[in-house]
């Protein structure tokens, strides 16, 4: 594994149209990572596009004039590679890894895919039912149905709240012009990231960028949506499933706000692993769950740090209580030494461990400089972690834990009243 002290394998290099290259190189590496990312999700969809970059996303995979869905599912197959891509809430990223002998080929295919993408009505109708048929999946899943359910409550009102993958209504009334002006308004070279991790020179992959996407007009430089604003709320949907879910949620941090360091070791102590304060409680001591966990999802935009567990309905008021007896402890008492020792060192194993994987490294190129603006180095991240002091995380946990900034939403066979009067005596009780 590279030193992660020797960032002298990172450059970056601006086109004259606003696209920022972005490559990682690796010694002894014979593959390469490849990412096309836009910085653009579904927080800036209109709300009768709910679904549409997520629509894009399958469609780019439909044919191109030159090749069609087949030929670049063969072509990737026959030098061994693979394309994939994913929508998020800010950023979409079509990404490949190949033998570095081949990685202009899988840039090209993916350049083509982006650039020349037919979104033919036919495959189009079809693709929507494949969408479709994926939001039922979903709505068949009460853990998806739960996190969705969270944050549109939380975050109501906000773009940010809502589910990636869209409405079924919304995605059906998509067309072929619709994506078309979407792509053009928003797919601009400003919020273009390309990125390369593994066997690659920086300077080569910048001349093919270059020939492949130089072209591409600048257009307007649209805002990101507004951050969105915590609300407390209490949200519960009754669910004829075999568990309860819940979820208890406080206000995170965005992903450029420097608290978000000691938030991590918050987060890493509370519920980010086997040894966590819930796991340990709720699981090893009176196998109650059998998952349990925390977690920060951070943004451009904003942050949540919630909490999450599923368990039978007659469990569920005793898991409550167990998990606002330790969000309570935290607030109150912070964490101690040796909690803090090994969450820190959790953490930066955690990283380097990541390290090895070129798709990770990047992933990590195009997520932190569409989030952050920058590279962080390796070695940066692990000396602020080092740095997080006791009394930074204490103070955290006072401010997010206070009982009227948590929110509760729970989905499953339970009453409502019943849900609504365990949270009222727990806030109470606080």
């Amino acid at each position: 594994m590279a030193d992660p002290n020797d960032e002298r394998s990172y450059a970056k290099t601006l086109l004259d149209n606003g696209i920022r290259v972005i490559t990682e190189r690796i010694a002894g590496i014979r593959s390469v990572a490849l990412g096309l990312w836009v910085g653009v999700g579904s927080s800036h969809e209109e709300a009768t596009l709910r679904g549409i970059s997520h629509l894009i996303e399958h469609m780019l995979f439909k044919g191109t004039p030159t090749r069609s869905a087949r030929a670049i599912a063969e072509t990737m197959d026959g030098v061994g590679g693979n394309l994939n891509a994913f929508t998020d809430k800010e950023l979409t990223c079509y990404h490949g890894r190949v033998v570095d002998a081949h990685g202009d080929l899988a840039f090209e295919v993916l350049c083509d895919m982006f650039r020349h993408a037919k979104f033919d009505p036919d495959d189009l109708r079809n693709e929507q039912q494949v969408v479709l048929e994926e939001i039922r999946m979903y709505d068949d899943a009460p853990d998806e149905v739960s996190q969705d359910l969270f944050l549109r409550s939380v975050w109501a009102g906000s773009a940010l709240g809502e589910p990636t993958i869209g409405y079924a209504e919304t995605v059906a009334g998509i067309t072929s012009d619709t994506i078309r002006g979407y792509m053009g308004e928003r797919y601009t070279p400003g919020r273009i990231v390309v990125t390369a991790a593994g066997s690659v020179e920086h300077d080569n992959f910048v001349a093919l960028v270059q020939r492949l996407l130089g072209s591409i007009d600048t257009g307007p430089d649209l805002a990101d949506p507004p951050p969105p604003i915590f609300r407390p709320a209490l949200t519960t949907k009754n669910k004829d499933c075999e568990q309860v879910y819940l979820l208890v949620g406080a206000q995170g941090t965005s992903a450029s706000d420097d608290r978000r360091y000691p938030l991590s070791v918050l987060d890493a102590v509370l519920g980010g692993g086997m040894a966590s304060r819930l796991f340990q409680e709720i699981r090893e001591k009176r196998g109650l769950v059998y998952s349990v966990y925390s977690a920060h999802n951070a943004y451009r935009g904003g942050g949540i740090l919630s909490v999450s567990a599923s368990t039978s309905p007659k469990n569920f008021e005793t898991v409550l209580s167990l998990i606002h007896a330790e969000l309570e402890k935290m607030a109150s008492s912070g964490v101690s030494r040796d909690e803090l020792f090994r969450a820190k060192e959790h953490i930066k194993g955690s990283l380097l461990l990541s390290l090895e994987s070129t798709s990770t490294r990047m992933i990590r190129l195009g997520r932190t400089e569409l989030s952050v603006g920058r590279h962080i180095p390796t070695a940066e991240i692990i000396s602020r972690i080092d740095a997080v002091a006791q009394d930074e995380v204490h103070d955290l946990a006072r401010e997010l834990f206070a009982p009227e900034r948590l929110a509760l939403t729970v989905l499953g066979p339970i009453d409502p009243q019943s849900v609504a009067g365990a949270f009222g005596t727990l806030a109470q009780s606080a």
